[in-house]
């Protein structure tokens, strides 16, 4: 079972260096400078111990110094190294922008991935893990693409180029280098084993504090008025410390690359020095191509530490850039189809016929539900909590899709017409408000960017949000903060209800919408619908049964089924269901 699980953790990594080199491929030009820089670089820098043991040969003894030729060797190390210098700018500039444009596509890719996914993924995922995907696990990614192609190009170069000035020199000690140093590659791909098991759970566990987090701070109020504050800092601690566990594991392991290959560069590096040491005694090899060996010796071990330190890094890396993959794989809503239709000016009839819808296979909820709506006609939507009157609403606007039967607005199924042109056609005021970090005109122009100045005050005055707007700071160009910042839960309901009036399209969705209004207020906003619903097919969805009795038709909803129908006063009349919900709310 042990080797499945590597075996498949094996092909899983091949999977996702395959997609991250298919990302770099893009910007091969730029990659292939790279290369050409880094051999460039690696050329020059292995050239320099060959002038420093030229060096050292004219320098025989005392007063026995060759000046001249010293002289023009320095100047020609110094010429390199400036060479070598410009180069290795050059290339570290090209990395780094091949490094931040691929890691710029992925997040764009996987931000725009969210738009196209189906609400049930949404709906069953941690904001947070998602928003952790997006921003943490791709600088993470971005740290171990950076560090391997700084340090992977060069570092391979390097130990190729200074082979082949090694063996020109002397091939027998050469040869003892190569014996000795593959003991790195033992090493570091053993710990490269255990480190990204450590690093998968650090990102995991990442991504489920930063949702914690997230969730606690969004419903702080709630917490608090609940003294939920202990159990949610024991949840945070038992998560934190596991991450701390999992990153304190993941730090231990990647950190004991570099000492363990330290060590083996030092025994080749001891070995080099012995051996050379006899082979001058001797007369093999001159001290200044000992010196060059020696120098060769420590700069072709180098890159076995920093190969193996990017080793580490990308286990990170690619631990990392699984779970964004994971994100952008994920299935997309359906295409739409060729055939799928744009909704123009609708009528606003709605029907429909034999629905059955359920959020899991194994739990019903909507069975063989039929509803007609004629253009103009009020229905409100009424039942006990989890009866399916938001979900109807869902099913409406095509945020879920039907398991079986059909939905029709003016007589075409809604899952040919196309989802953009359906949404457009019905507005939508829910208890949940959304505002954006914008200014107030902007949250009002929400659905009609192009709207007039004249167009979006009329619509603040007939939300009845005007007068709280002209006393913010800066009026209409009051810039708002998350979610409305200090805005009262009631004003974020009056500018959504002036978004919806702004648009004025031709179906409506009213979910609790004055469900945080006070009454003298909700009066005003009761007759501004009234208004608006004029010649509008509006749905209706309340508790409050005193906001609906002027609804033409009233929908009774009890475990997904509409199990009564009429208006308030022949449904009272019927002593039936809606009769108790009545009672229960007014009966003395």
């Amino acid at each position: 079972m042990r080797k499945e699980g590597i075996a498949k953790r094996g092909e899983k990594n091949k999977t996702t260096i395959r997609k991250i080199l298919n990302y770099i491929s893009k910007y091969k030009g730029m990659v292939l400078a790279s290369v050409i820089l880094a051999a460039i670089s690696v050329v020059f820098t292995l050239y320099i111990p060959i002038l420093i043991g030229q060096a050292v040969d004219q320098i025989v003894g005392p007063g026995q110094v060759n000046a001249s030729a010293l002289f023009v060797i320095l100047k020609k190390i110094l010429v390199v190294s400036l060479i070598t210098a410009g180069v290795q700018w050059m290339k570290n500039h090209i990395n780094n922008r091949v490094t931040y444009y691929v890691v710029e596509d992925i997040r764009t890719k996987a931000f725009n991935h969210i738009q196209v996914l189906p609400i049930s993924y949404l709906d069953s995922h941690p904001s947070g893990d998602i928003v952790s995907r997006i921003i943490t696990d791709t600088d993470q990614f971005s740290e171990g693409l950076l560090m391997g192609f700084t340090q992977l190009f060069t570092g391979v170069t390097t130990i190729i180029g200074t082979l082949l000035f090694m063996l020109s020199i002397n091939p027998v000690i050469t040869l003892v280098v190569v014996a000795v140093t593959p003991l790195s590659f033992f090493v570091a791909r053993f710990i490269a084993g255990k480190t990204f098991t450590m690093f998968k759970c650090q990102s995991e566990t990442r991504g489920a504090i930063t949702a914690l987090t997230d969730e606690m701070l969004g419903n702080l109020k709630v917490v608090k008025a609940f003294s939920h504050e202990q159990e949610a800092q024991k949840e945070f601690e038992e998560i934190n410390e596991r991450l701390a566990g999992y990153s304190m594991k993941a730090t231990f392991f990647s950190s004991i690359v570099n000492p363990a290959t330290r060590f083996v560069n030092s025994i080749v590096y001891a070995a080099v020095g012995v051996i050379g040491a006899l082979f001058a005694v001797k007369g093999f090899i001159t001290v200044g191509q000992l010196t060059s060996f020696l120098n060769y010796a420590n700069q072709y071990t180098k890159p076995f530490n920093e190969i193996s330190g990017v080793v580490t890094e990308l286990q990170n890396s690619i631990a990392s850039a699984s779970r964004v993959f994971e994100l952008i794989e994920q299935p997309a809503l359906k295409e739409e189809t060729g055939d799928s239709c744009v909704l123009g000016d609708a009528q606003g009839y709605v029907d429909m016929q034999h629905v059955a819808f359920s959020y899991e296979a194994d739990k019903k909820l909507i069975e063989d539900l039929n509803l007609h709506a004629e253009p103009g006609q009020r229905i409100a939507i009424v039942g006990p909590t989890g009866c399916g009157k938001s979900t109807l609403i869902n099913l409406l606007m095509r945020f879920y899709e039907v398991n079986s039967g059909t939905i029709k607005i003016d007589s075409m199924d809604t899952r040919k017409i196309t989802r953009e042109s359906l949404r457009a056609g019905f507005g939508m005021v829910l208890q949940e408000t959304w505002l954006k970090s914008s200014t107030v005109r902007e949250n009002i122009a929400y659905g009609k960017p192009d709207a007039t100045e004249e167009e979006i005050i009329r619509a603040a005055k007939e939300a009845h949000c005007d007068s709280f707007i002209r006393r913010m700071p800066e009026g209409y160009d009051t810039v708002l903060g998350e979610d409305g910042g200090m805005l009262s839960q009631g004003q974020k309901q009056l500018l959504c209800i002036a978004r919806v009036m702004l648009c004025l399209p031709p179906m409506l969705i009213l979910d609790e919408a004055t469900s945080s209004i006070d009454t003298r207020t909700e009066q005003k906003i009761q007759n501004a619908f009234a208004k608006m619903m004029e010649g509008r097919t509006s749905f209706i969805v309340a508790h409050r049964l005193s906001t609906i009795k002027e609804a033409d038709v009233i929908l009774v909803m009890k475990d997904g089924n509409i199990i009564e129908q009429g208006t308030h006063q022949e449904l009272l009349a019927q002593n039936g269901f809606y009769t108790q919900l009545y009672n229960a709310q007014f009966a003395r």
